[in-house]
């Protein structure tokens, strides 16, 4: 009963099969080539926002020129943690922390599992959330607006 008053798929040529479900158009991307991820757009009940669209399809080209600024803010993110856990730190080093010693090495760290392509504050953003080995309590938001990074946080735009 539900179908008859649900939105149709949508299916884009870059991005394939979209379907809305909690409020945004969902599928897939791969950020990492073999590797899909969920991806969720804004938009209308009947379509996903042609901005969002672009966005996230022009996002397999855009992503490798963004990857230094999440490494680095992923980094900034990790510093206090190793502070914390180093020999006389409190509190003591989990079993198996890691030692990355520049932000080249967050990447061996850190795993891509969503990106969210929609309005923040009125602008279209791009969010791609991250789990990392020394935050296992948060999901790390990596936001972006006109392909600059603004923020790291730890709230997702929606999942």
């Amino acid at each position: 009963m539900f179908g008859l008053f649900g939105s149709p798929a949508h299916t884009d040529p870059r991005l394939g099969k979209l379907v809305r479900r909690r409020g945004l158009w969902r599928g897939t991307i791969e950020l990492t080539p073999g590797s899909p991820i969920p991806l969720a757009l804004s938009g209308s009940r009947s379509a996903p926002s042609a901005e969002a669209t672009q966005a996230a399809a022009d996002l397999a080209q855009s992503f490798p020129a963004w990857q230094a600024d999440v490494e680095r803010a992923l980094y900034e993110h990790y510093w206090p943690y190793s502070e914390s856990s180093a020999p006389g730190g409190e509190p003591p080093a989990p079993e198996g922390f890691p030692r990355i010693a520049t932000p080249d090495d967050v990447r061996a760290h850190a795993t891509a599992l969503f990106v969210v392509v929609a309005p923040l504050a009125g602008r279209l953003t791009v969010e791609i959330g991250y789990s990392t080995v020394w935050d296992d309590e948060h999901t790390l938001g990596v936001r972006f607006q006109g392909g600059r990074l603004i923020e790291l946080c730890g709230s997702g735009l929606a999942r």
